[in-house]
């Protein structure tokens, strides 16, 4: 049987699965793959490229279920893409890394419903008053940018401020059914996934990220500032990135402050080398839970195979827990 979740229930989904709007990666033809499979796609804003997501959104056009995600302090330098992101008519936006409130009104209006990611006790509360509909509470084990609390920890955290006022949704590490199903018990109503979507036949990235994800360690992750420095992005804190480790970043570790020194110079270097895939420059975005992903099959088997092993497992445990 499908789980319900109040997250099922408010965004009309069969399954309680959220494609992360992760910058360029999460296009539309990603989008709409993980609507059309049962869960709830979200388009990546990016940094603010308004060529692009007009481009994106009109593939979107007809689509009934899908939402648009922004970085928020990029999204308040070019704010008119907010303007172009409910034209689209989508059925949510969804804010990151910053105060959601002088967008929260405009999206709420519209009868957009606003998710906010958080990081913390306190940014879930700001968003509340905001008006957020849902939060997604994001761990440090999350792909791209976040914090430094663990999945586990501010999972729960988040539910018992939001009290049953808004779903919860966990993010950060999760790939497989277990995780869903792990993140239920902690009182999440669904997951937001990003890195098992990447390595998707659907995603935009090259192939070669792809592969370098399918093939990484569960050690071959790191959080820092290294990639952000290298491309001249100076991220607000407590914001970090964690991607696959590569040339670039053991060539830099422990060597910040030069980076930041000659950051002219390095920037031009892995715009070069980004151009050209050279991906033991140029940074692959990835989470801790490259170690549960073995293949790259399409987006409709993911959402697949989470909800039907999630359900698997709830439902043995209610089974367990009635023979008991």
């Amino acid at each position: 049987m499908p789980i319900i979740t109040p997250l099922t229930q408010l965004l009309g989904i069969k399954h309680p699965i959220l494609l992360a709007p992760m910058d360029t990666i999460a296009g539309s033809r990603l989008t709409r793959a993980v609507s059309e499979a049962g869960g709830f796609g979200i388009l990546g804003g990016g940094y603010g490229d308004q060529e692009r997501l007009e481009a994106e959104t009109r593939q979107l056009s007809g689509s009934a279920s899908f939402g648009i995600g922004f970085i928020t302090w990029s999204l308040a330098k070019k704010p008119r893409l907010l303007d172009i992101a409910l034209d689209a008519n989508p059925q949510a936006i969804m804010l990151s890394f910053g105060d959601p409130a002088p967008f929260a009104a405009r999206i709420r209006t519209c009868g957009v419903r606003l998710i906010c990611q958080v990081q913390s006790e306190d940014m879930a509360k700001q968003a509340l008053d905001a008006g957020a509909d849902i939060l997604i509470a994001q761990g440090t084990e999350a792909g791209g940018h976040g914090a430094s609390r663990t999945t586990v920890d501010i999972v729960p955290a988040i539910v018992d401020l939001a009290a049953g006022r808004v779903p919860v949704v966990a993010a950060g590490g999760i790939a497989d059914g277990r995780g869903l199903a792990a993140m239920m018990m902690l009182g999440a109503s669904g997951v937001l996934i990003g890195t098992r979507f990447y390595a998707s036949v659907e995603a935009n990235g090259a192939e070669e990220a792809k592969q370098r994800i399918r093939d990484a360690d569960p050690n071959d992750t790191v959080r820092g500032v290294i990639v952000d420095w290298s491309r001249s992005l100076f991220w607000p804190a407590p914001f970090t990135a964690r991607t696959l480790v590569n040339d670039h970043i053991r060539r830099w570790t422990g060597r910040e402050i030069e980076l930041m020194q000659r950051a002219a110079e390095v920037t031009v270097e892995y715009a070069a080398a980004k151009a050209a895939g050279n991906f033991e420059v140029a940074a692959v975005f990835a989470g801790e839970a490259v170690g549960l992903i073995h293949d790259i099959p399409s987006a409709a088997e993911i959402v697949e195979r989470i909800a039907t092993e999630a359900e698997q497992l709830l439902t043995g445990r209610r089974n367990s827990s009635v023979s008991a």
